[in-house]
Formats: structure tokens, sequence, C-alpha cells
């Protein structure tokens, strides 16, 4: 899958013309886009689209104009869209009140390797998390994780003939099963895939 240049973000004074119906666009994309895991934790499925808006929001709010700065700001975020061969995606861990979301980090540790995406009919797939640094360590583990489903060609195939897909965690303190996943979310993952 293609990465993003700079030629295809918007100038800053481009962006600001376009902006609120750009960011009307992106909100219904990433409707499609989002998987709860249970009542406080989600998967937020990355894709060009959602890289852009990221990238224009920093340049915007930064006021980043300089072609040096720009280039490192898709160099971190460029990461984040699929390859065609996998779905990429932001971990987060939603506890509304303070206190119960730094008691539950201490209890969630090693979450973001609990989770996995089944397509029916073959094996799960675990994600490859946090490839850019760790965000968990003894003590507790971050509200936020990026992470990485490698599909096979099996399960590539598989899914795009139609087969269920499910998703999940496994860690001893939050399990959640979610089959079938919604179909809007579905179509969506397909257009991650070659």
């Amino acid at each position: 899958m293609r990465k993003l240049t700079k030629d295809d973000l918007y100038s800053l004074e481009d962006y600001a013309q376009v902006r609120d119906e750009f960011r009307s666009n992106v909100m219904a994309h990433k409707c499609d886009r989002r998987l709860s895991l249970g009542m406080n934790t989600t998967l937020y499925f990355e894709d060009m689209l959602t890289m852009h808006y990221q990238i224009q929001e920093i340049l915007r709010i930064e006021r980043i104009f300089e072609e040096s700065v720009i280039n490192e700001e898709l160099d971190v975020y460029n990461p984040l869209i699929p390859d065609g061969s996998n779905w990429k995606a932001t971990f987060m861990i939603e506890f509304p009140e303070s206190v119960e979301r730094r008691t539950m980090l201490t209890q969630l540790i090693g979450i973001e390797d609990s989770i996995w995406m089944q397509v029916e009919g073959c094996e799960k797939i675990c994600p490859i998390a946090d490839e850019d640094l760790d965000r968990s360590d003894k003590h507790k583990t971050s509200a936020v994780h990026f992470l990485r489903f490698e599909l096979n060609s099996s399960q590539i195939q598989a899914f795009k003939s139609g087969a269920i897909l499910s998703a999940g965690i496994d860690h001893k303190n939050y399990k959640v099963e979610i089959s079938p996943v919604t179909e809007n979310v579905c179509n969506s993952l397909l257009g991650d895939l070659d």
C-alpha cells in the first residue's frame, strides 16, 4: 500500500479552507474503523485517511510549514498505515474515572499481548505491539498501544471470501470476545488488504 508524501498534504492555508468538510468525512470514516472490546477498551484501525488527518491536525496546531519537519511527521505516522497484509490499530484502555484508570493500568500489564483477531477457520492473529517503544513496565501498562495484526495468505483469502471475523482479549483481568465483528468494520478492513 502507498504511504503519504508531502504532496498528499494540504498547505496550512488550504487546510484552513477545507478543514471542516475534511474533518467531517474523516469522522464518518472512523466510525467504520472502531471496534469496542468490552466496556473499557477499543481498537481504532488506522489507514491512509486517518493518518492524513492526524498529520494535518498536527501541522495546523503546531503551525508547521518547514519541509524537514513535515517529513519528520510523515516518518512518524506512515508506519501506522497498513501494508496490504495487515491491520494496524491504536488500542486504547478507556476508564473515564482517573483513580480507576490508574488502578486498572497496574492490573492490565501485558494486555496488549492478549488481544487477538480471528478469521473463521484460521488460527488466531495475535498482534505485534508497540514496535516503536515499550509502553509497559513491571508496574503498569500504558493507556495507548500501537498494534500490527499480520495476516497470512490463507487468512486474507478466507476473509475476502466472507469468513466471519472475531476479536477479543484473553487477559487474566480482562476477557472479552466479539463475534462476529460488525459488517461495517469488516467492510472497512477489507480495504486494508491487497
